[in-house]
């Protein structure tokens, strides 16, 4: 019988803890799904989402179009990365990142 190597790794842990005190985390990035919002709150909320996201975290946007007038807003707000994850043609998914 022949001896087989064996790596056991931990958990990943998240970037920061949880905040709200429940005692969770997320596994992965939240995503957002703004579709179903209504246009006139639409930014607001991701605003709101947005500032919920830790330095150095993300949050996946999912939009019915590359949403450039949010992103140029969202920069105006903090350092951002922006990574396209599916380029539509029916709904772009869109990394947000937190650099500061």
């Amino acid at each position: 019988m022949s001896a087989e190597h064996v790596e056991i790794l931990a958990a990943p842990q998240p970037a920061e803890p949880h905040s709200c005190g429940c005692g969770g985390h997320d596994e992965a990035d939240p995503v957002l799904d703004v579709r179903p919002i209504p246009h006139a709150i639409r930014h607001a909320a991701v605003f709101g989402a947005f500032s919920a996201i830790p330095r150095g975290g993300s949050l996946v946007l999912v939009a019915p179009h590359l949403p450039r007038p949010l992103i140029a807003q969202l920069r105006e707000r903090a350092e951002i990365d922006v990574e396209v994850l599916v380029d539509g043609p029916d709904a772009w998914h869109v990394r947000l990142t937190r650099l500061g």
